[in-house]
This record gives structure tokens, sequence and C-alpha cells, in this order.
């Protein structure tokens, strides 16, 4: 082997790698730097010779090549190196395999099968989602066995070639290459029996809102529902049964009753339905509150009166009857009557402002807090009184400069040329105004028109108008509209045309 090694100069090189296992990183680079890695690699073991490696053309080289040989043999059984290569890896992020499928239930059983659905794992890792594994296990044996070969990635399964009349529990993993997750298993055990028809609740439309009733009411619900054979009927609350001396259930084969005979505060809650057929079952929630009026506010107070005017506080009732505080009655009652009168109604703050009460009067107040029950039995009522005094005022009447309203007529809408035919009334409009108010005089053709029935002249809030019944062509001209007063007189004028049809 040394003198295959030692005639060509430039060979040592394949032969280093071979001896030198230990720098992994370098084992496939160019024989250039695999010489020269030859050279620690014996320093350790001998010094003396790692001096000599600059001389490779000479023949003391099988001195170097005569112990790479045993190196090879040596490293082979020892690859102590391998443990430093771990040292990158931390610096991968650690898988973690999915969480658990949710919402698994029972869609359909028959004589031979059980189809299951389900909802895919809020997490699936890093690696993703691989698919689902379902197991089954016969009920009072502690032994799983998978229904399904390989995962499969859909949430449905259908598990068939099932013995008639067995009881199975089942369960559904999710799997990744991290791992499978923690199972989602059926609460209890599924039947191998035909369901002829599947559980399921007709929730009554009134009832899939908050079901509120007052204290002492009588509670009387009654849910349908359906499937074959006849299904178990489950009522819970809070995960716990119902107390059957305080609520009475009654089943039939198409309906569920629920009774109480008086409601109280403690009934009120969220009742959990749950019809079940062999693991199939349909479920539904059903949300009552049983209310009462309201306690009273809390520390009223008058907190200033000035003028009229009382201001009012306070803070809202400890208990609201299990019912949100709609507003508050305020009501005042005056010292001489005794008799209380409402001041404001569905005052929603927790301060109001009373006003307009009679000077010399002395009230007090109170306060009712509402809610959807209605008001609260008793008040808060205010431990002082307001007293409205009697103020001295002075009436000082206001200076108005007097002004000069005199003034000579002046039209400020003029009249129009109008054009009509025989036979049909028309009209004539201007607007005056002037103080003293104006004498207002119509003329034909500078013709003063007097008492004449075929004419009406009228004067309102300064509008003048001649009404010209049923004009011919005579009357056909230039009419004037003549306003005067002492301090002076205006005119404007128009002309009208008969026309005779054709």
């Amino acid at each position: 082997m040394t003198g295959k090694t030692t005639p060509p100069a430039t060979e040592p090189a394949p032969a280093a790698p071979k001896k030198e296992p230990v720098p992994t990183p370098k084992e496939e680079p160019a024989p250039a730097p695999a010489a020269e890695g030859a050279q620690p690699s014996p320093a350790p073991e001998h010094p003396p010779a790692a001096e000599q490696p600059t001389a490779p053309a000479d023949k003391p080289a099988p001195v170097p090549a005569a112990e790479a040989t045993p190196a090879p043999e040596e490293g082979a059984p020892a690859p102590p190196a391998e443990p430093q290569a771990p040292e990158p890896k931390p610096e991968k992020p650690k898988a973690e395999p999915p969480s658990s499928p949710l919402s698994l239930v029972v869609e359909e059983v028959s004589e031979n099968s059980v189809t299951l659905t389900w909802k895919a794992p809020e997490q699936t890792g890093r690696s993703g989602l691989d698919g689902y594994v379902v197991e089954i296990c016969k009920d009072g044996s502690t032994d799983w066995t998978a229904a399904n070969k390989e995962p499969f990635l859909s949430t449905r399964y259908k598990i068939q070639d099932l013995a008639s009349g067995d009881k199975i529990h089942i369960r559904v993993k999710a799997v990744n290459a991290s791992g499978a997750s923690v199972p989602a298993t059926l609460e209890q055990p599924v039947l191998i029996k035909e369901i002829l028809q599947l559980p399921r609740i007709r929730m009554p439309r009134h009832l899939r809102q908050t079901y509120v009733r007052h204290v002492g009411d009588a509670v009387n619900m009654m849910i349908p529902f359906q499937g074959k054979p006849q299904p178990e009927v489950i009522w819970t609350k809070g995960g716990q049964p119902l107390d059957t001396s305080h609520i009475n259930i009654r089943n039939t084969e198409k309906d569920t009753i629920f009774y109480i005979r008086k409601a109280q505060r403690s009934d009120s809650g969220k009742y959990e339905l749950t019809v079940r057929i062999n693991g199939a079952e349909d479920k539904a929630t059903l949300d009552i509150r049983v209310i009462e009026p309201p306690g009273p506010p809390q520390n009223l107070k008058l907190v200033d009166v000035w003028g009229f005017n009382v201001a009012l506080e306070w803070t809202p009732p400890v208990d609201n009857g299990n019912s949100e505080i709609k507003g508050y009655v305020v009501q005042k009652s005056d010292k001489k009557s005794g008799k209380w009168f409402t001041a404001l109604e569905r005052c929603t703050r927790t301060s109001c402002t009373i006003s307009d009460l009679i000077i010399g009067n002395t009230y007090s107040f109170r306060v009712f807090a509402e809610n959807a029950c209605g008001l609260s039995e008793k008040a808060a009522v205010t431990s002082g009184v307001a007293h409205i005094k009697k103020t001295k005022t002075a009436y000082q009447p206001e200076k108005i400069p007097q002004r000069d309203m005199m003034e000579p007529p002046k039209f400020t809408q003029p009249l129009t040329d109008r054009t009509t035919t025989r036979g049909y009334s028309t009209h004539l409009f201007c607007s005056v105004r002037g103080f003293p108010q104006p004498k207002i005089i119509w003329m034909k053709n500078q013709m003063e028109i007097r008492e004449d029935p075929k004419y009406i002249a009228m004067i309102e809030q300064g509008v003048c108008s001649l009404e010209i019944r049923k004009p011919n062509p005579f009357d056909g001209g230039i009419y004037t509209c003549k306003a005067v007063n002492p301090l002076g007189e205006a005119s404007v004028d128009c002309k009208l045309d008969v026309k005779v049809p054709q």
C-alpha cells in the first residue's frame, strides 16, 4: 500500500482524506487543502512529523504514508468526529404534533357501519397535516385498533364491517411528520344498530332568543324533536343534571316539556338539551332570564338650588333586578300640597336638573329606578328640601331710540304690461310703501277711475290690485297707479291690450 502511494508526489492528497475523517466539513475539497489539512492531524500525535510535510517530493514521504495506512483502519471504527456534527442542528425549529380534531360527531349509524364527521384541528404544526387516523375499541375492552390503514385528509369517514348490536368507542387522531395529536373521543359508545331517523331538535322561534319571565311566573315550554327509534332526552344546566324537585320535565315520543311552577331568580341561566340515539345526538341551548323590579337608587343628593332650578345626583341601584336599568323617574312634591308629581321620565343619566319651580315653595324630590319589569318598589328620597326664594328684581325697560318713520310713497314693484282676451277678467298688480299710508288712485288714460262696477280696486299690506271684469277692446289703454301722502307722491304705468278672438 505504501508503494502505491509514494511514486506520485501529487497523490498523497487522496490518502490524506482517508487519514483525516476528523474534519468532516473538508472531506470533499481539492487535494491542496487536503494536504494542508494533513498537517494538523498528526501534529497532536507526532509533533516532529508535522515539520516534514514540506518535502512531499522527497522519498521520506513513505513515512507519513505508512502512518496514513493504519489511520484509515483505525478511523473506520472511530468516527468520533461525527458527534461534533450535531452542533449546527439546534438551529432548526423543534417540530410539534398537531392539536386534536374538533367537533367529533356521529352522522349516521346503520346495521354494520358508522359515519363520522369532525372539523380540522386549530394547529397543524410546522410540517403540515398528513391526515387522520380513526381508531375503535369495543365497549369493555382497552384494545384500540385503527379502522383505516393509511392517514387520509377528509373530515368524514365511514367505518364499515361492524357487527350489529356491538357497542364501540371511537376516537380520531390528527397525524403529521412529528407524530399524532391527542385523540378526540366520543363521549358515549355507539350501538351498531340502524337509526331510521337521526335525532333533531326543532327549537321554536321564540325560544331561540333569551326567554324572559318575571319572578313568581310559571315557565312552561314545549320543545319538539324528531328521531327513530325514540331518542334519549337529557336536560342539564352548567353540565349538571336538573333539580327535579323544582323543575318538572316530561318527555314524549315527539317533544319534551320544561315546567317551573313559580320561577325564581336562581332559575336564570343556560339550559342544555341533548337528544341522543346510539351516539348520534343533537344539542340546543335555552337561555332563561327571570327578572324582578330593581332596588332603589343610592346616594340621592340635592346638589344645588338657584333661581327656579334644582340639580340632583344619585348612583345606580345595588340590585338591578337581573335586567338592565332602562332609566329613572324623578318626582317632586311641594310642601303646601304634599302630592307627588312626575318631573322627569326615562332619565338615562344619574343626574338631572329640575326647572320651572314656583317661587316661594319648598320642594322634596324622589327617584325611582326602572327596568324591563317596571319601577322599583321603593324610591330614593332627598334628605333635605329645596326652598325657592323670592328675589327682588326691578324692571328696567329697554331704551329704544326713536326713529323717524315718515317716508314718501315709493313703488317697490311696478306695473307690467299685459295682454288679455275679450270677455276674460284680468288683474293689474303693484306694491308700494310709505308712511303715513299713501292714498291709491287708479287712472285710465290719465282719467281717474271712480266708482265703476267694472273695476274693483284693493290694497292689502302694500300690495295694490285692480281687477278689470270682462274687458272689451274699449277697455284697453294706459293704466296708472298713483300713490299720494303728505310727504309726496309716486306713480307707475302699464299698457293693457284686449284682443278679439278670430
